[in-house]
């Protein structure tokens, strides 16, 4: 048994971990289109800041009509908004469409790259964003991937003011230019110039649209037509783009395709100008580096010659042009095309391998057992398999017979996520160097194979993989999960406790290990006024027992007592829980947050004892009512009657229910009939794109885009007497205190004077709006739509928001 230890160059590795055997694609046609690559030579990088900025279009096009290297950088990854699909938030969310962008490069052959910023919310201006996100650390980073990946065209998605709308579209320009220049100075960033050198890209350009304010000025702009069909691959760059949009299924983005001319603009920047397009003056053959003409000729004979009848045949080729492009002076490019032709050669041979164990949990420096598999399906294909993590074989392969090599290797640390590694701040992850750029963990548990072919050495580092069968999904592929010996999970993550009184909180831990084990936790609070009991435990794990149920009391000792943490410790470290997500369209996803709980002083009168909650999009305000006492009934909408309603206190609806639910607005009159009956019905906040229906209230008004951003910006009550504001609980500014991310989004507008607004509240610099809190009496009870952030704040534990909430939910005096 070998120990397994991380080195990771600061280079970036042109091999990024693949749930697919390598190469992924080895059809005939696409064989021919990477070899129609390899005669290219140049690349863009495409520049935003979320996932889903991208232009799908333009990134098909330019990888597969143009060849060049084309890759995405993504400032953030998506954590501050909303989710379809489920109910992740936050860091949660930007795991999921982290996942969500690698599935779209897949489709659309781009390459994906991050920087370090965390995508915090909607931000209205630059200035606001820079405040958060550290800009010199996150321009730090933009500098390292230019020079890195040298691209020869910079293409924004956003121009650098307010007509990009979102502060971080704003910012992610403004980066882009700064990043343009910087790249190329000498004197910026020096300490990257021992592993990289100043780079220089040709021009950056601005990729105006249609959308929003983005046309740019049309008379001086470049116009290139992105509409081609590519018969290589079947479709046009609008289906390809369709497909690969639509993976952002978290955000609801799915695409219809289009075919035919599709013209996209660009507005220059900086650098030199083009006239006609967008790689004017810019060599992308083999021309463009000292001994590439020999290379050129070779590929173009490469091409002429190949059959893809019998892929193999060009095997020998590939070996001859593998050896060429090693005597090329240029490191970057050298680099780069090695790897292409690595891959055509696994492709030619028909070459699938690939690295799996049957446990999809190992415990840290527990040895991991796999097999590797690999099986050359290509006739008269000369490969031989060396070495396996530096077990020497020396074995010829034979055709279409598999082999299999049995290893293990221990890994010293579990698998978090990398930029989950540290705290993080709120505008920015906390990370190392040497991960900089990488969409994921570049050192997960992986086989070092060496392979043979035609006498050309490639190596390959596989993550080793768990594979099973799903009866539904087939057969499934997920990196495996090193875990720490013992985790917990709590019943709650945040507590809100009433002065001098006490509330119990259940913990459940779960032994990863095998056999026996004692395990000493000791609970620890950051701050005083609070009490745990037990503030020790010592768990038995019996042999063959994998979880132990404990409970503990929390008390809130006084009103004085301060917001605390409760951590479990163990061993001297924060005990760790295990949190997946899963969903079809991308891998399974877990990461390892601290066991903690938030606690918090409330001060709560609570007569709503049963709810009846209509999901939307997903949110996690169920669960935050059920620890309050209340009864949350999930309701399936479709199903809902006169009778089934009667039996609740009040009937919410999940945000955006009105944009993803498709039976509400057959049902929406039976749930105004519960309220003239004297119920209370509360929905909140739904955007004004896609509605189910326009007729969803008792009287008009109007969603808009409007928001307040600053989640601590002043709140004015323009109606203190108002019984939402006094029944059962008394709301004061101090309930406004503490809130997270956002007042609130998708404001009303245009309302009908039935209803009460007694709140207002703005951003700074922008007048008052009243759009937040509309509540209007309908028969015997009464409708609110608020488009304040409950969903953020209420799952967070924010005491003033969640008075405020059983105040709309109560029925009026």
């Amino acid at each position: 048994m070998r120990r397994y230890h991380i080195h990771l160059f600061i280079a970036f590795l042109f091999v990024q971990f693949s749930f697919a055997q390598t190469p992924s694609r080895t059809g005939a046609s696409d064989i021919l289109l990477d070899m129609e690559r390899l005669s290219v030579l140049g690349s863009v990088l495409y520049f935003a800041a979320h996932p889903d900025d991208e232009n799908t279009k333009l990134i098909a096009y330019l990888a597969a009509e143009r060849k060049v290297r084309t890759a995405y950088l993504s400032l953030t990854r998506g954590d501050g908004g909303q989710n379809l699909i489920g109910t992740e938030q936050g860091i949660e969310l930007g795991l999921i469409r982290t996942q969500e962008l690698l599935q779209a490069r897949k489709i659309d052959r781009g390459e994906q790259y991050f920087t370090s910023a965390f995508d915090f919310g909607f931000s209205k201006t630059f200035d606001e964003t820079f405040s958060f996100w550290k800009k010199q650390d996150v321009l730090r980073e933009a500098v390292w991937i230019i020079r890195k990946l040298q691209p020869d065209v910079i293409i924004t998605r956003f121009p650098p003011d307010e007509r990009g709308g979102h502060g971080h579209h704003q910012a992610s320009a403004i980066l882009a230019h700064e990043a343009f220049n910087a790249a190329a100075d000498p004197n910026a960033f020096p300490e990257q110039l021992r592993l990289v050198k100043p780079w220089r890209a040709k021009r950056l350009l601005w990729n105006t649209a249609n959308f929003m304010r983005m046309q740019g000025e049309p008379n001086n702009q470049l116009k290139i037509d992105i509409g081609q069909f590519n018969p290589l691959i079947g479709q046009s760059y609008g289906e390809i783009s369709a497909q690969s949009r639509s993976q952002h299924k978290s955000q609801g983005f799915g695409s219809a395709s289009s075919n035919g001319r599709a013209i996209e603009s660009f507005e220059h920047v900086d650098g030199e100008k083009a006239s006609d397009d967008l790689f004017d003056g810019i060599d992308l053959s083999w021309g463009r580096v000292p001994q590439g003409d020999a290379v050129q000729t070779m590929v173009r004979q490469l091409i002429d010659q190949f059959n893809p009848a019998a892929p193999q045949a060009s095997i020998s080729q590939l070996a001859q042009i593998w050896r060429a492009v090693q005597r090329i002076d240029n490191s970057y490019w050298k680099q780069v095309k090695t790897k292409e032709v690595e891959d055509l050669l696994l492709a030619c041979a028909g070459i699938k391998i690939e690295s799996v164990t049957t446990n999809r949990r190992i415990v840290e420096r527990e040895p991991i057992r796999f097999t590797t598999e690999v099986v050359v399906r290509n006739p008269n294909s000369a490969v031989k398999i060396v070495s396996v993590d530096k077990q020497m074989l020396g074995q010829l392969l034979k055709y279409n017979e598999p082999v299999q090599i049995e290893s293990r290797m221990v890994y010293e640390t579990i698998t978090q996520p990398y930029w989950l590694q540290k705290p993080n701040s709120l505008g920015k992850f906390e990370v190392d160097d040497k991960y900089f750029g990488y969409p994921t963990n570049p050192d997960l548990p992986a086989a070092d194979i060496q392979l043979e072919i035609s006498g050309i050495s490639i190596q390959l580092r596989l993550p080793i993989q768990y594979r099973y069968v799903d009866p539904v999904r087939g057969e499934v592929h997920e990196h495996i999960q090193v875990v720490p010996s013992l985790t917990a999970s709590t019943a709650a993550r945040s507590l809100l406790i009433a002065p001098g009184k006490s509330q119990s909180l259940s913990v459940t831990f779960e032994k990863q290990g095998a056999g026996e084990e004692v395990k000493d936790v000791t609970m620890v609070l950051s701050s005083k006024g609070w009490k745990v009991s037990p503030e020790k435990l010592t768990l038995r794990f019996e042999k063959g027992q994998k979880t132990l149920v404990r409970t503990l009391d929390i008390s809130n000792l006084s009103g004085a007592a301060e917001d605390a943490t409760l951590t479990l410790i163990c061993e001297e470290k924060k005990l760790k829980s295990i949190r997946q997500i899963s969903y079809d369209h991308i891998p399974s996803q877990t990461w390892f947050p601290d066991v903690s709980v938030e606690l918090k002083g409330l001060s709560l009168i609570n007569p709503v004892k049963r709810v009846g909650y209509i999901m939307g999009a997903g949110d996690l305000i169920p669960e935050a009512l059920r620890q309050l006492g209340t009864t949350v009934d999930i309701l399936e909408i479709s199903k809902i009657n006169k009778q089934i309603l009667s039996s609740y206190d009040a009937i919410v609806f999940g945000v955006r229910v009105l944009n993803v639910s498709p039976h509400v607005a057959d049902k929406l009159p039976t749930v105004l009939d519960y309220a003239r009956d004297g119920g209370v019905v509360v929905m909140q906040y739904n955007v004004n794109s896609r509605l189910q229906t326009t007729e969803f209230a008792p009287r008009p008004f109007d969603i808009s885009r409007s928001r307040v951003t600053e989640e601590d910006a002043d709140v004015v009550f323009l109606d203190p007497t108002d019984p939402a504001l006094n029944y059962p609980n008394k709301i004061t500014a101090a309930d406004f205190d503490g809130w997270v991310q956002e007042r609130g989004l998708y404001f009303a507008e245009n309302v009908d004077p039935a209803y009460r607004t007694p709140l207002a509240m703005h951003d700074r610099n922008e007048p008052p709006h009243t759009g937040s809190l509309l509540i209007a009496p309908v028969g015997k009870g009464k409708f609110v739509y608020t488009s304040l952030s409950f969903f953020r704040q209420l799952p967070a534990g924010i005491p003033g928001a969640t008075r405020l909430f059983v105040n709309l939910l109560a029925k009026e005096k």
